[in-house]
């Protein structure tokens, strides 16, 4: 590290440390020469340090850890994509196809989310897109059915039998 930058005494406690650094490897320097911003934030979740780089000197330490938090959920945005509606590539490759087709993926995985929200059941994702697809063409009462998904419901009514003629 070259420089510890100090924290402010009113620094949100998730922040670490604060520190300008340089690559010191033969070809890590020879591409990426000047100093970096190197800020670690503490992740409650996960329970560990992360250490996100880069080259923005006048970002605040809190700017670069919420920049990381939010490029992480836009990470995790496009894996769903990819993992639940089974989109490998776009069909479309102008900007306005691109657009499209990410808008359509964004309230697609958005109404399953709301979907999952307002049932009782606890749903993964996966399964609630699973369930989705192969009761596409049924009509069933969505609310209900998701909500209490192993409850079959009424019997079904018993035929009538015709009595015997002799």
């Amino acid at each position: 590290m070259v420089k510890e930058n100090e924290l402010p005494s009113d620094r949100y406690q998730h922040l670490l440390k604060d520190g300008v650094i340089e690559l010191t490897g033969i070809d890590t320097k020879e591409k990426h020469p000047e100093p970096l911003r190197r800020v670690a934030v503490w992740d409650g979740k996960d329970k560990q340090a992360i250490e996100p780089i880069t080259d923005r000197m006048s970002w605040t330490a809190n700017t670069i850890s919420e920049l990381y938090k939010a490029r992480w959920q836009v990470r995790i945005f496009f894996r769903e994509i990819k993992q639940l509606l089974h989109i490998e590539s776009f069909i479309g490759t102008s900007e306005n196809a691109v657009m499209i087709q990410i808008w359509t993926a964004f309230i697609t995985i958005l109404a399953l989310k709301a979907l999952k929200a307002m049932t009782g059941h606890k749903w993964c994702l996966s399964n609630l897109v699973a369930f989705m697809r192969s009761n596409l063409f049924v009509k069933v009462d969505l609310k209900k059915r998701l909500g209490q998904p192993f409850d079959r419901g009424h019997p079904p009514p018993q035929k009538e039998l015709q009595g015997v003629l002799f």
